[in-house]
């Protein structure tokens, strides 16, 4: 941690640093450039999203995608604490996140002097365009799912569209609390001035993404009514198909059970054609029966 005390090379350093390391705390919990209500909500173990300022130094807790070596799109999320000051950005994760790797990217490429605000609005816009990433993919899934559903080549049923569903109820509850954190930074009377275009910029892109976010959500629960809507009928149509054949046995059940009573007195109980005789009565039961039944206006469908 001895890099982090050396001299800066310009104005405004950005610092992004492993709370797993003994080091990195021991060093936090020393900073004297840090206010302690700053210092207390970087090393807690608390993960909801918050904000604060404490003078001129802003603290937040926002949620992020955490990412494994070799795989870049998980769907943990983990907390990334940011400490912003008139001269340093410090960020600090427990597990290594996608934001970071999106930030380094594009810092390599950048020749632009970095500030707070601009610094708070390339981090903010790394952690939502990997969101909108994974919304656009999203929504390509779903997409699909309706086509499938529209031209009857099999199409998705309702189990299949969970894991869709739980992915972006998920995108929604880290954008809304995103959303709200910057919204009360923004209300924030102690705000420092020059940050707050780019916290109203924030919010701004944060809202937007979630109409979109909320946008496919409608489209999948609309999707998934339609689904419902014909396993109903499907299911209706084999109950009706079921009825009409039960009503259509019931009289030739009730022929063959009288004919079936071992009592003296049966009718066509003497010669060779009984058996026949009660067949075609059976038989003629369950032709009136049909008849009955269309004319009556049940067997239209």
């Amino acid at each position: 941690m001895n890099r982090c005390d050396a001299d800066r090379a310009g104005t405004f350093r950005w610092l992004h640093l492993n709370l797993a390391d003994r080091g990195t705390r021991a060093w936090i919990e020393r900073a004297a450039s840090l206010p302690p209500s700053v210092r207390e909500m970087l090393l807690s173990p608390d993960t909801h999203q918050l904000s604060l300022v404490d003078g001129e130094t802003v603290g937040c807790v926002l949620h992020d995608f955490e990412r494994d070596f070799d795989v870049i799109d998980t769907a943990r999320i983990g907390a990334l604490r940011i400490a912003l000051t008139p001269d340093l950005m410090l960020t600090t994760r427990m597990h290594p996140l996608r934001s970071a790797d999106i930030v380094r990217q594009r810092l390599e490429h950048k020749t632009a002097v970095i500030d707070p605000a601009r610094a708070l609005e390339l981090l903010v816009d790394a952690i939502a365009d990997n969101i909108a990433d994974i919304s656009r993919t999203l929504s390509l899934d779903v997409q699909r799912a309706e086509d499938a559903f529209l031209e009857g080549h099999h199409p998705p049923s309702a189990r299949d569209l969970i894991g869709i569903r739980r992915r972006l109820a998920q995108l929604h509850r880290l954008l809304s609390g995103m959303r709200n954190v910057f919204q009360r930074l923004e209300k924030d009377r102690e705000l420092p001035a020059p940050l707050l275009p780019s916290v109203e910029q924030v919010a701004q892109r944060l809202q937007s993404l979630d109409a979109d976010i909320l946008g496919v959500q409608g489209q999948l629960r609309l999707l998934r009514e339609e689904l419902d809507i014909q396993e109903a009928q499907r299911t209706n149509q084999n109950l009706y198909i079921l009825s009409i054949v039960t009503a259509l046995m019931l009289p030739a059940t009730l022929v063959t059970g009288i004919f079936g009573m071992n009592t003296g007195g049966l009718p066509f109980a003497e010669g060779p054609w009984g058996t026949w005789h009660a067949t075609g009565l059976a038989g003629g039961a369950a032709a009136i029966t049909y008849a009955l039944l269309r004319w009556m206006g049940f067997m239209r469908r």
